[in-house]
């Protein structure tokens, strides 16, 4: 989760970046649920027990796709207001993936015995 919101706030930066080139289509990642959906469906598989199975953390799964928006008369896709709204979600989707993240570092240091 937190990969796939690294990886929205850099589409979405891009996008910002773009909003007064002509003809730029605004673009967004498939949705989380999705994304966990598919790579859960589909592991990747070694052939041999010394390959490694992924060190992208499942960014490759992402897939980017052109929001079907309105255009500008220059052909501009952007809407600053809903890059606003995509980017608080994707900070949100952050914070809880660094929560969960805190939380199971905690069960482990009770576990092991350890506090703070």
């Amino acid at each position: 989760m937190t990969a796939h919101a690294a990886e929205r706030a850099k589409v979405i930066a891009g996008n910002v970046a773009n909003a007064d080139t002509p003809g730029f289509r605004a673009r967004d990642l498939a949705p989380f649920s999705e994304t966990y959906r598919n790579a859960a469906a589909n592991p990747i598989r070694a052939t041999r027990a010394g390959h490694f199975t992924s060190s992208d953390g499942g960014a490759t799964a992402m897939r980017v796709t052109e929001d079907q928006g309105g255009r500008a008369p220059n052909g501009n896709s952007v809407s600053l207001e809903e890059e606003m709204v995509k980017n608080a979600e994707t900070k949100r989707q952050h914070d809880i993936s660094l929560a969960v993240y805190r939380s199971s570092l905690t069960m482990l240091r009770t576990a092991l015995g350890r506090r703070g």
